[in-house]
């Protein structure tokens, strides 16, 4: 083999080994999760030249507005706690009128606070469905407040927005009704962020009756943790489309505006799904006690048992008691109904 053969066959060899160090340097380089070389992303492209764009739709998409996710993603401001005038005061406790800040939104409601140093326990306390037309300050389950202030626990009964004293919201009903979950979470942030010393900002639980039952799930699955036990008294169910076919739909003019700006369940399933907390049940930490009656026509008896089943399915430690005869606002059974939330409360706030 003549010399200039030898040399261009040391020259290619070299060349050989360069390329593959090379190789090897780039594979082994800080861009590891950027492997694709520019000609293969074309190829890429061409063959679908949509698959990129739209998978960085996907992943930056936000959860509707009117959704238990944007409960979930929502940094909340709830604050500004500040006692007002005061109702009046009894041998046990002072009842105060509060208001505190619900996003751009003041939320007024009343504070039972027992006599004495404290700290004492929270309750908040969720009225069901009121006219907000008649309603007024702190009108809602007043026998719960009473009792349960009675037992030596601080009760905090937020109005939700366009109730009383509190700021207005004009949106369609769904997005009205969601924003009364979001007042009851700032309500929550307001008593933890207030410093006030006679309030024991560890231990907080939530009692909801009938609609402000079905506020109390929405708050367990979008804030899991946020409140240490709660309370479910002849609740609503944790699937929206069962209030919207037997409460909204019967009102022509929610039908109309509720199938233009999201559809009803049939023709939206899935933004209803996502409205629904029993979706999200497999978030829910901390203790559920439900209570009915039998003779219920406002809340069906049978949609509480079908949460204590989805519940227990997901892992929640829940229990459901049963009262023959009762109604949806109970009557001899409830002196028995309030002290069965008083135990449990202590069990697991004292």
């Amino acid at each position: 083999m003549s010399k200039k053969y030898l040399s261009l066959l040391v020259l290619i060899v070299i060349l050989v080994l360069a390329g593959i160090i090379g190789l090897v340097a780039f594979s082994g380089s800080d861009n590891d999760n950027v492997q694709v070389s520019e000609s293969a992303l074309q190829v890429a492209n061409k063959k679908s030249p949509q698959v990129l764009s739209e998978t960085i739709e996907i992943e930056s998409e936000a959860p509707h507005p009117v959704s238990i996710q944007a409960l979930i993603e929502k940094d909340f401001n709830g604050s500004n706690l500040t006692l007002g005038n005061i109702h009046y005061t009894n041998d046990v406790y002072t009842r105060y009128y509060i208001t505190y800040t619900s996003g751009a939104l003041t939320i007024s409601g009343i504070m039972n606070v027992p006599h004495g140093d404290g700290p004492f326990p929270v309750l908040v306390l969720n009225h069901g469905f009121i006219d907000p037309s008649i309603y007024t300050n702190g009108r809602g389950l007043k026998r719960e407040q009473n009792f349960m202030a009675r037992a030596g626990f601080i009760v905090l009964h937020p109005d939700y927005r366009n109730h009383a004293d509190s700021s207005k919201d004009d949106r369609d009903a769904l997005a009205v009704r969601l924003g009364y979950t979001e007042d009851v979470i700032n309500a929550v942030y307001a008593l933890k962020s207030s410093g006030l010393p006679f309030l024991d900002a560890n231990n907080i639980g939530m009692l909801g009756h009938s609609m402000g039952g079905g506020i109390t799930l929405n708050i367990l699955v979008a804030q899991p943790g946020l409140i240490k036990a709660a309370v479910l008294y002849a609740p609503v169910s944790g699937n929206a489309s069962y209030s919207y076919d037997r409460w909204l739909a019967r009102e022509s003019g929610n039908v109309t505006e509720i199938s233009q700006l999201y559809g009803g369940p049939d023709e939206s399933p899935e933004f209803w799904q996502n409205l629904s907390a029993e979706t999200f049940y497999d978030r829910i930490v901390g203790p559920i006690k439900i209570f009915h009656g039998t003779s219920d026509d406002s809340v069906p008896l049978d949609w509480s048992y079908e949460t204590e089943k989805k519940l227990k399915k997901s892992g929640v430690d829940v229990s459901l008691t049963v009262y023959e005869g009762e109604e949806h606002e109970f009557g001899p059974d409830w002196p028995n109904f309030m002290n069965s939330a008083r135990d449990f409360f202590n069990d697991n706030l004292k």
